[in-house]
C-alpha cells in the first residue's frame, strides 16, 4: 500500500487513513493536506505520485496548480491594502482606476469585484487564451466592456477576470504587479512556497495535471446566457497548466502554484484573527469585512447556490460539509481547497493533481473535511 508521509497528530489519524485509502484505490493520484490550529501544523501530510505513470513520488516540496484557490491569496492581498488604507472596499473602482468607469461601470465598487458581483465575470468575445496571458492587454479589454448585469445584485463567478481586476487595483495603488506584491509582501516574509506562475527552476517539482475530460455545458443553454458567455469568454483547459506560457504569466485568479502547507501558512492569518508570527497583518475591522454578506443565491455563472462575503465564500445550506459560524473558504478547479475557521482558529488546506469537475472541492476533499470536523465537533 502507498505510504503517506509527514506529520499527523494521532487524533486526526482518520484523515491520514483516508488519504492513504484514496491513493491506494486510484481515486487520488497525489496530494497534500495541512491542518493548522492556533498557529501550529497538527497535520502536514503528502503522498502519491506527481505523474499518471506513477514513477515520480509526490514529495514534501511538490507543487501543484491550485487554480482558483489562488483567488484567496489574491483577495488577501486586496484586504491587506484595505487594512493599510490604500483601498476601500466600499469605494468606486474608478477612483483608483479611472478607465474602468467606461461603458456603465462607473458605480462598481471594490467589494463588487471581491465578491463576484461586479457584472464582469469574463471577457466579451472574441478572446483567446494568449490574450488572457497578456495581462495588461486583457485587463484593458475588461476596462472597456460593459457589465453583464446590474452590479451588486447577484453573483456571477469571475472565472479568471477577478485576478486581472484585483491585480490592476494592486498595481494602481502600489506600483507593483499582483505577483510581485504577493511574493515580496506575503509569501517571502512568511517563507511560504506560493507563487503566481512558476520559476523555471521549480518546474521539475510541479505535478502533472490529470483531468477526466471536459465537462459538458447544460443542455439547452442559451448562447446569450451569462453562463454560456462566461465559459466561452474563458477558453482555459486544465492541460495548459503544464505549458511554459501558462507558467510564465501572472493570473491572480488561477495560476498559483503551491501545496497545502504553504496555502495554510498564508491564510492562517485570517483564521488567527489577522495576527501571525507576532505581526498584525489585518485588523479586526478588516477581518469583519470578509463576513459582510454581499450575495446569497443561485450564481449566474456556475448555477449553484453561493454565498459571498468580501473576498471569500461563506457557508450556506447546500454545503453541508462546512459548519456555520465565522468560517470562510474557497476552492480551485478540480478540488483544491482552503477553509479558514475563525471560531476554532483552524485552517484546512488541500492540494492535488487528479482533478474532478467543479470548484467547490471534490469528492475526496469533502471526505477529508468531514473527517476533520468529526474530530473538532
Amino acid at each position: 500500500m502507498t505510504q503517506v508521509h509527514g506529520h499527523c497528530d494521532a487524533r486526526f489519524g482518520k484523515v491520514q487513513d483516508l488519504l492513504n485509502k484514496h491513493i491506494y484505490s486510484g481515486n487520488e493520484l497525489g496530494a497534500s493536506i495541512c491542518i493548522n490550529i492556533d498557529g501550529t501544523n497538527v497535520v502536514d501530510i503528502w503522498g502519491g505520485y506527481m505523474d499518471s505513470s506513477r514513477t515520480r513520488p509526490w514529495n514534501q516540496d511538490t507543487l501543484a496548480p491550485v487554480w482558483s484557490t489562488s483567488k484567496t491569496i489574491t483577495n488577501l492581498a486586496a484586504l491587506i491594502l484595505i487594512d493599510r488604507g490604500l483601498l476601500n472596499a466600499y469605494e468606486k473602482v474608478s477612483k483608483y482606476w479611472p478607465e474602468f468607469a467606461a461603458n456603465g461601470k462607473e458605480d462598481i465598487e471594490v467589494r463588487h469585484i471581491l465578491s463576484h458581483t461586479s457584472g464582469v465575470p469574463s471577457w466579451d468575445l472574441p478572446i483567446t487564451v494568449e490574450e488572457i496571458y497578456d495581462v495588461p492587454r486583457s485587463t484593458k479589454k475588461l476596462a472597456a466592456q460593459a457589465p453583464w448585469w446590474k452590479p451588486g445584485t447577484a453573483s456571477g463567478y469571475h472565472l479568471f477576470t477577478q485576478g486581472h481586476l484585483v491585480g490592476e487595483l494592486v498595481r494602481r495603488v502600489t506600483g507593483k504587479s499582483l505577483g510581485q506584491f504577493i511574493t515580496e509582501e506575503i509569501a517571502e516574509p512568511l517563507e511560504a512556497d506560493f507563487r503566481l506562475g512558476a520559476l523555471e527552476k521549480d518546474w521539475p517539482r510541479i505535478a502533472d495535471t490529470i483531468m477526466p475530460g471536459s465537462a459538458p455545458l447544460p443542455s439547452g443553454l442559451k448562447k446569450d446566457s451569462v453562463m454560456f458567455r462566461a465559459m466561452a469568454g474563458t477558453p482555459m483547459k486544465s492541460e495548459y497548466s503544464m505549458t511554459p506560457e501558462f507558467r510564465k504569466c501572472e493570473l491572480g485568479a488561477g495560476n498559483g502554484f503551491s501545496n497545502a502547507r504553504a496555502v495554510a501558512r498564508i491564510l492562517s492569518m485570517i483564521s488567527l484573527g489577522g495576527k501571525l508570527d507576532g505581526k498584525q497583518w489585518l485588523s479586526q475591522s478588516t477581518i469583519d469585512l470578509i463576513f459582510q454578506e454581499q450575495s446569497n443565491g443561485n450564481d449566474l455563472v456556475i448555477a449553484v447556490p453561493l454565498r459571498f462575503g468580501i473576498g471569500f465564500g461563506l457557508p450556506n445550506e447546500s454545503l453541508n460539509w462546512l459548519p456555520n459560524g465565522r468560517v470562510c473558504f474557497w476552492g480551485g478547479w478540480g478540488g483544491s481547497l482552503i477553509i479558514m475557521d475563525l471560531d476554532r482558529k483552524m485552517t484546512i488546506a488541500y492540494a492535488m493533481n487528479s482533478m474532478e469537475h467543479g470548484t467547490l472541492g471534490n469528492s475526496r476533499s469533502v471526505d477529508y473535511v468531514k473527517a476533520i470536523y468529526e474530530v473538532m465537533s
